[in-house]
């Protein structure tokens, strides 16, 4: 079977220009549960409400579709308003990032997509069956070509600078419970062919209680080539501090797939918050980045003006809107997860 690298095609950096922006509107309300594990019905229509700003927010910019289950077509399309494409599909969940397609182009007009097997976060979730057919039918939908990658991966494990340049972490695509059947090399190999790099730069662990087993969007993103955003913090006594000074050490060894030394830009987390005693994973790298904006998050902490100046720094270029994303964070992601760029052509 042929495959996206063999035919030309790669994944763009994700400030590429973009034809749309694809999201998931929520439809499972245990994601967002209470402490007796029930569903927390005012924290998921809080989610939806908040789904529906970020969409208002990067339709400033791109046009943006909706993705959402049959039986909630009149509801979303009433809360997201006038100007937002809905597609009904059926689905699970609400993180397109990881259950949609991973979108490759030639540059020329030519665009494609990537099926990546799912297998809900490592088997941590069950009723997400459906889930595993989204990317897919994405691609149906656009009548675009679909590559089914032999491969366990989510969207938000990955980050790539559109150069030849990939960053992930060991933590999610070495775990066992993704493809224990494969090697790190192997699984470098696979990649390769899939999203067309050449490098892939290895951190180690995640975001501490990161229900992703350590997605790469909740602690670094590519800004453009040769430069990466990395979370931090400079509190030793936090259980992140230790993960993050290894993962910065790793950056700044590193080498992008042209052979440059990488800038590292780094951007002070937020004050821990927990939810049913667990941390939340509150990262301003997990952001999307838009044509022409970024729509980053907002805590409500004594941090979000000091991300906000660092991002505006990171993308001079670009326009900031700062979304509140704490009924985003309580599901167990952010921006960058709800959100999937489609390239232009």
């Amino acid at each position: 079977m042929t495959t996206p690298a063999a035919d030309g095609l790669r994944m763009p950096g994700e400030w590429e220009p973009h034809s749309r922006c694809w999201m998931a509107w929520p439809c499972r309300a245990e994601t967002w549960a209470g402490e007796q594990g029930a569903a927390d019905e005012e924290a998921f229509e809080a989610a939806r409400t908040a789904y529906a700003d970020v969409a208002r927010a990067i339709a400033r910019f791109e046009p943006v579709t909706m993705v959402c289950d049959p039986d909630d077509v009149a509801e979303a399309s009433l809360t997201l308003g006038a100007g937002i494409q809905v597609v009904p599909l059926p689905i699970s969940d609400s993180w397109i990032r990881d259950t949609g397609p991973s979108f490759v182009s030639d540059g020329q007009g030519r665009v494609a997509g990537v099926h990546w097997r799912f297998n809900a976060w490592g088997g941590n979730y069950p009723g997400c069956a459906k889930d595993q057919e989204v990317g897919r039918l994405v691609l149906e939908h656009l009548k675009l070509p679909c590559y089914e990658a032999p491969l366990v991966m989510e969207g938000g494990s990955f980050h790539v600078d559109g150069e030849g340049t990939l960053i992930t972490t060991e933590q999610c695509l070495l775990n066992p419970n993704r493809n224990p059947h494969l090697s790190r090399a192997e699984i470098e190999a696979f990649l390769k062919d899939h999203v067309s790099v050449s490098t892939v730069i290895w951190l180690g662990e995640g975001y501490q209680d990161d229900e992703t087993d350590g997605h790469i969007d909740e602690i670094a993103c590519f800004v453009r080539p040769g430069v990466v955003m990395a979370l931090t913090t400079d509190d030793p006594t936090d259980a992140n501090f230790k993960a993050f000074q290894d993962n910065l050490d790793r950056l700044k060894r590193a080498r992008d797939a042209r052979g440059r030394e990488l800038e590292v830009i780094e951007i002070r987390q937020p004050a821990r918050r927990d939810r049913n005693g667990v941390r939340l994973t509150l990262s301003y790298t997990n952001l999307y980045i838009a044509n022409g904006g970024v729509v980053m998050p907002a805590f409500e902490d004594f941090a979000d003006d000091e991300a906000y100046r660092t991002v505006r720094r990171a993308f001079p270029d670009r326009e900031v809107i700062q979304i509140p994303a704490l009924d985003i964070v309580r599901g167990g992601g952010g921006i960058h997860c709800i959100t999937q760029q489609q390239p232009v052509g």
